[in-house]
């Protein structure tokens, strides 16, 4: 834990020093993590507040994003629907962080058998269409959110296993396995104290990127209806809410739809950095 510690706090430190357009983009994701916290509180409203009388209206100075067809403030709804909108993304890529780095790891140190059939595993999970069989099976089963958020994540396994066993592969062949291992280490020693810290980068950007994926689906799934709950405050249903009120108020659906671009731009952004910086670099510890 010290040594990931350690990375994430290099990594940070990096970030400081990191081209403009990174550091924005750091910057602008710590915002959305602040509202993903605080999003309800800083509303200026009540996002489930009502008032019928308004209707849908554009910006005000009372309502800066104006309101929908509810007369519900436009910009409450999108402060709060950032938790909404980033919880189940942050599932998806941590369980597939976890799980993948896992199978990567184990696959690309054991080999054998083990590797094959990862392998063939991933090969299968990569010829399914995933948003496809994830609509068919959340529409038809009729599974809900935190289904799509499972199926999501074993969906997402195949890419992290195989970048991961990659890597596994790279650093295995280094002098510092070849002694853990004239040591007498344990092999699950070896690849939890060796291995893991010095592919860490590759896991960390890899996580960036599996989150976007998430967000991007997640919010799909929204806007056609089998996402977030009914009543719930999240982009992709606001997006889909103001479709056909874009001619009385375009905010609804451009602030939800401005925020998913820009979130998912600036953690592309920050994880194509990380893996450009670190993925060549290792401790060799």
């Amino acid at each position: 834990m010290a040594t990931i510690a350690a990375t994430v706090s290099s990594t940070a430190r990096g970030v400081a020093r990191a081209p403009v357009m990174v550091r924005l983009a750091a910057a602008f994701l710590l915002l959305v993590a602040v509202l993903a916290v605080a999003g309800p509180w800083l509303a200026p409203y009540d996002p489930a507040a009502q008032d019928l009388m308004l209707n849908v209206s554009g910006p005000s100075g009372a309502h800066w994003l104006g309101t929908d067809q509810l007369g519900a403030d436009v910009l409450s709804q999108v402060l709060a629907g950032t938790r909404a909108a980033l919880i189940g993304p942050l599932v998806v890529a941590l369980g597939t962080v976890v799980l993948g780095a896992s199978l990567g790891i184990l696959a690309g140190y054991r080999g054998g058998w083990i590797d094959a059939l990862l392998n063939r595993l991933a090969d299968l999970m990569y010829a399914l269409p995933s948003l496809l069989v994830i609509i068919v099976l959340v529409g038809v089963v009729g599974g809900g959110y935190w289904f799509a958020v499972l199926v999501l994540t074993v969906l997402s396994l195949p890419s992290e296993i195989r970048l991961c066993r990659s890597a596994t592969l790279a650093q295995a062949r280094l002098p510092y396995i070849d002694a853990a291992r004239t040591l007498g280490l344990p092999a699950g020693r070896i690849m939890a104290r060796h291995l893991l810290p010095n592919i860490m980068p590759t896991v960390i950007a890899t996580f960036l990127l599996d989150f976007v994926t998430a967000l991007i689906g997640l919010s799909g799934l929204s806007y056609l209806g089998l996402g977030a709950p009914p009543g719930t405050p999240d982009w992709g249903t606001l997006l889909q809410s103001g479709q056909n009120l874009l001619a009385d108020n375009p905010w609804i659906s451009l602030a939800p739809g401005a925020m998913i671009a820009l979130t998912a731009t600036c953690f592309t952004l920050l994880g194509d950095w990380l893996y450009d910086r670190y993925s060549a670099n290792g401790d060799h510890s």
